[in-house]
């Protein structure tokens, strides 16, 4: 019922952005028609939200950029943003570009000539704020850029940004004053007759942007990119991130997403996918779970849960395996896991769909576990 509620909700938003854009074209019915053979031809049926991170290398490093690009990749990142600074960070993107294999971002601010340089290097979409890169003349130069090579522009308002006018009408920063501000962006770009676009609304008050997004989402049927800005550190900036994307999210609002975390930017992957299968918007990737350890609990077990979690990665198997810490009970909370490791005195238990399958000694345990997932088989 939850799920076919959010994919009602993201189906009609997606079918609403494709029938603006085809509008002059074709029927309703050709519009539905062809708008469903899409989603077949690209195995789309589950409307998947595409994950974003960014790096926090110097651009203008390709080595260091490619290299963590790279490893966001092996993650599950599906689309990665790097800042562009100045002309060397612009022109640098397109080495990068060679050697990536997920869609790259350039994220611009200020100077409208990055925007086009950047392009020209072989950005696949560009974030900028139209209004902090200059006259209207200069935003045209950016859009007819965008234009002539059809890459998406992704208008990016923070709260932190927010206008002093608009601060000033609704007596404060507000949900309002940064929708009211996204579209104002949004609306200077479709004069200048372009709508490949993306809106990214945030703010590091978990509730205002919750509110901004289900104010938006009534206004545009443009792509919403969604996050909590600046959610802070590995512990507050997953409780912030998770609680905000899963209010926004349950509602069908949202087309990709970053968990924004001060740390490495893996850790914004990991969470992400986590965030997304846990409302049952992803399939795939293995779920952990483990007990919370106790008296009983003769392992280290906190050591083994962590070692399991970062091993289990590798693979891309849709199943749940359990970490238990004892085996007196152990062997019964594994039961409903498809796969689970149990500890005991200096041995544990392989458990197969509740079923004990072997016994090794402790230090065979990870190993053990990773050639039954080498080996699984449903």
């Amino acid at each position: 019922m939850f799920c076919g509620s959010v994919l009602k909700n993201r189906y009609s938003r997606a079918f609403l952005s494709f029938k603006r854009r085809k509008k002059w074209q074709l029927s309703e019915k050709k519009l539905l028609e062809d708008f469903v053979k899409i989603l077949v031809r690209e195995n789309l049926l589950l409307v998947p939200i595409a994950i974003q991170s960014m790096t926090n290398t110097k651009t203008q490093d390709v080595e260091a950029t490619v290299a963590q690009i790279l490893q966001l990749e092996r993650a599950g990142c599906q689309i990665i943003r790097s800042t562009v600074p100045d002309m060397e960070a612009a022109k640098a993107l397109q080495e990068i570009k060679k050697q990536i294999h997920i869609p790259l971002v350039a994220d611009i601010h200020f100077d409208y000539r990055l925007a086009i340089a950047a392009m020209e290097n072989g950005a696949d979409k560009i974030r900028i704020n139209p209004g902090n890169i200059g006259s209207a003349e200069r935003v045209k130069a950016v859009v007819d850029c965008a234009r002539e090579r059809n890459i998406p522009i992704r208008v990016g308002v923070n709260s932190g940004s927010l206008e002093k006018e608009l601060v000033e009408k609704y007596h404060g920063v507000t949900a309002e004053g940064i929708v009211e501000s996204a579209l104002d962006k949004v609306k200077m770009i479709e004069d200048f007759g372009y709508d490949n676009l993306v809106i990214s609304i945030k703010s590091s008050d978990v509730m205002m942007c919750v509110k901004a997004h289900e104010l938006i989402s009534k206004q545009t049927d443009y792509p919403l990119h969604v996050g909590i800005t600046e959610s802070g550190t590995i512990i507050s900036g997953n409780i912030k991130s998770s609680i905000g994307l899963a209010l926004i999210l349950n509602q069908g609002i949202g087309d990709t997403i970053r968990v924004s975390l001060t740390g490495d930017p893996v850790e914004e992957i990991k969470s992400a996918k986590l965030i997304l299968k846990t409302l049952g918007l992803r399939n795939g990737g293995i779920e952990i779970v483990s007990c919370p350890t106790c008296g009983r609990t003769s392992l280290d077990l906190i050591s083994l849960a962590n070692k399991v979690e970062t091993m289990v990665a590798e693979f891309p198997l849709n199943i749940k395996v359990a970490v238990m810490g004892c085996v007196v009970n152990g062997p019964g909370e594994a039961k409903e896991a498809d796969l689970g490791i149990c500890g005991g005195k200096q041995e544990g238990l392989i458990i197969r769909r509740g079923e004990v399958i072997k016994k090794v000694p402790e230090a065979e345990l990870l190993e053990a576990l990773r050639q039954e997932l080498i080996n699984w088989s449903e």
